[in-house]
């Protein structure tokens, strides 16, 4: 299969026939790739990644790129698309379809194509088994996530059979499911002071993303109503485990600034757009200052001793105790906040954050950007959650779940938490809905 380079990517998809009334909604496709990005990203990339300033540099190039390909590949695929990730240099953009027909139009955006079994949202429906039975995962199952280059669900496990057993109980068998033997033992970041600290109840914690009104950070750093100092504020939602993201709302006086604390210095944020499995991210945090990795793996699950956690990015970066809620970037787009993770940053390890544009989402808030025009990710969809008995389904809408609809005159009740699309309606996805009348 002929490899086309992620640096033709934009150039491919700007060109594109239609494209333009495609993004008539939106105020810009996308970030333009950034050829001088802050120097200390880029001097921290060039650490972590083993690469020159330069080399660095093009990569951000080329991710930014990816990143405006991948989400128009996304919406032009529909509930086809099969998931994209970056290999490991960053110089190609894969992206799954499911069927032959589709091929043309990924090779058309720039991007690899890759025929495979099953889209993502059948592999999401996939893992979203296992989530539904996190209570009785063995406790040598840290964790488990959709592997989009694989097309399966894997399951991590310290113990193999324990691992296939979990998944069998689940309805994961054959390709489906590959269980992956490991050593982590992950755990919520908070034990000592994080990156730009507050302090809750005697204890510390790390500023995420500012946003209008506070501040976005990890949710197992405080439960609502919890008072916080440095700035002053209260935190006003709180979502541990299962989710593990939270929000404060700080006192008048202090002021969001679109900045992230590289140690020493800042990085600005300008975006939150998404970026592609294979990307590289950064993280900050003060136990372990500025760090550097690439996005392995999204939709994740990992079950720290509180209870399992799902839809986490899951990355190579390495973060230690206090590092915990602090914030990761791809060049200056915001990605997400510390969750927790295994190992540390003499001997590596694997550390996960909480997506940043799903807690905007659910909290209905927007981000602090340079410029002061603070803004969510263009591509976002505006959602509003569903309570039990809401009824008429729609797209764009986030349904919790148990929550209960009516569509083309039947009833159905919602199996798994989700934010709906065009061509999920219930009938089409049985694992997210369940019909009932």
């Amino acid at each position: 299969m002929t490899r086309r380079p992620v640096a033709a990517i934009a150039a491919a998809v700007l060109g594109a026939a239609g494209l333009a009334a495609a993004l008539t909604t939106t105020a810009s496709a996308g970030p333009p790739p950034r050829t001088d990005p802050d120097g200390g990203l880029v001097a921290a990339m060039a650490r972590d990644f083993r690469i020159t300033p330069d080399q660095a540099r093009d990569r951000l190039d080329r991710e930014a790129a990816a990143a405006v390909t991948e989400r128009t590949l996304k919406a032009r695929l529909g509930p086809a698309f099969a998931g994209a990730w970056l290999e490991a240099d960053a110089r190609e953009l894969v992206v799954g379809v499911t069927t032959a027909s589709q091929v043309q139009s990924v090779r058309d955006a720039g991007a690899t194509p890759r025929l495979v079994p099953r889209t993502l949202a059948q592999l999401d429906a996939l893992k979203a088994r296992l989530d539904g039975n996190a209570r009785n995962a063995p406790g040598s199952v840290p964790g488990w996530y959709v592997d989009t280059p694989t097309n399966a669900v894997v399951v991590l496990a310290r113990d193999v059979a324990a691992g296939r057993a979990f998944a069998e109980a689940g309805g994961l068998t054959g390709d489906a499911v590959r269980v992956e033997r490991s050593a982590e033992e992950p755990r919520p970041l908070i034990d000592v002071i994080g990156g730009n600290a507050y302090y809750f109840g005697g204890s510390r914690c790390s500023v995420g993303f500012p946003v209008e009104g506070g501040f976005v950070t990890a949710g197992h750093c405080g439960r609502a109503g919890t008072a916080t100092t440095q700035p002053t504020g209260s935190v006003v939602a709180s979502s541990f485990p299962g989710n593990d993201y939270a929000w404060v709302r700080t006192a008048a006086g202090n002021t969001g600034r679109p900045l992230v604390n590289r140690y020493p210095g800042t990085v600005p944020v300008r975006g939150s757009t998404e970026a592609a499995v294979g990307a590289s991210v950064c993280r900050s945090g003060s136990t372990t200052g500025w760090r550097c990795g690439t996005i392995q793996q999204k939709n994740a699950s990992v079950t720290y001793p509180e209870g399992t956690i799902t839809g986490l990015t899951r990355t190579n970066a390495c973060a230690e105790p206090g590092d915990s809620g602090g914030s990761w970037l791809t060049g200056d787009q915001a990605q997400g906040v510390t969750s927790g993770g295994s190992g540390n940053c003499t001997s590596g390890g694997t550390i996960y954050f909480q997506p940043v544009n799903e807690i905007l989402q659910v909290y209905g808030l927007r981000l602090v950007v340079e410029g002061g025009s603070p803004t969510t990710d263009p591509t976002s969809p505006t959602t509003t959650t569903t309570n039990p008995g809401q009824t008429t389904w729609q797209p764009g809408v986030a349904y919790a779940a148990g929550s209960l609809v009516t569509y083309d005159g039947a009833g159905y009740r919602c199996l798994q938490g989700h934010t709906s699309q065009t061509g999920w309606d219930p009938p089409a996805v049985p694992a997210l809905w369940e019909r009932v009348g």
